[in-house]
């Protein structure tokens, strides 16, 4: 609290004693008028906490300090300036969250195999998908740089298969665009149930920018599923040789 603020909040003080002798309305008011006093003094204090976090881009902060300021101050100058900045700060605040989100979805990987190391980003379905009557299960989408079998995009599932023998083609739609046909293939190998997507260039192209990708597949079950990855956090860098 600054020495004006404390002067202030002094001078009210002195006026309520004063008046303690006269009528109770004037009593009242005079409190009254302490207490709005000391209430511009905290929430002016807080409103620097608040600028204070701005300054320094912590959204996130800047948020919970208005709101606990409008909170408990909301008929202060203070709450009245702080007011109009809340919605910007609230929506930079949840867009620094959403980023930290969609980022936390996928995974990187890096292990030394034959020739070399191999690169590898992985993420997991927005929804599981029950490819086979056995129940919703994960489906997971992978780039992978191998130094021997080069680039590579596929779909893994846990149960079920693909009905892409020896070659397919899949639906992927980005966000609310056309959809777009691609070759894909399933290879005779019982290590995963894998599903290649022959132009991982494109694919990866795909992804930049886009919030959503789905990708619709024929499994053998019957029929088609699709499965929806919120791909905006991918970190490009980590395969750089796909840039």
């Amino acid at each position: 609290m600054t020495t004006r603020h404390l002067l202030a909040t002094g001078l009210t003080a002195a006026l309520l004693a004063l008046t303690a002798c006269q009528d109770p309305e004037a009593r009242a008011a005079a409190q009254a008028q302490a207490q709005a006093a000391t209430n511009e003094a905290q929430a002016a204090a807080n409103e620097r906490d608040f600028e204070s976090a701005v300054a320094i881009e912590n959204w996130a902060l800047a948020k919970a300090q208005a709101d606990v300021l409008l909170a408990r101050y909301p008929d202060t100058e203070a709450a009245a300036r702080v007011r109009a900045k809340f919605d910007e700060v609230k929506a930079k605040g949840d867009a620094v969250r959403e980023q930290a989100r969609t980022q936390a979805l996928w995974s990187y990987n890096t292990a030394n195999v034959e020739g070399g190391l191999q690169l590898s980003a992985a993420i997991y379905a927005r929804d599981e998908v029950d490819v086979d009557g056995s129940g919703a299960k994960q489906v997971r989408l992978i780039f992978r740089d191998h130094p021997s079998w080069g680039r590579s995009s596929y779909l893994v599932l846990q149960a079920g298969d693909f009905d892409c023998y020896p070659s397919c083609r899949v639906s992927v739609r980005v966000d609310d665009g056309e959809p777009r046909r691609m070759a894909a293939n399933r290879p005779r190998t019982d290590e995963a149930i894998a599903m290649f997507i022959d132009d991982e260039r494109a694919l990866w192209r795909l992804l930049d920018g886009a919030s959503t990708v789905a990708i619709e597949f024929p499994v053998k079950a019957g029929g088609t599923r699709t499965a929806v990855f919120e791909v905006a956090g991918l970190d490009r860098t980590r395969l750089p040789g796909w840039n």
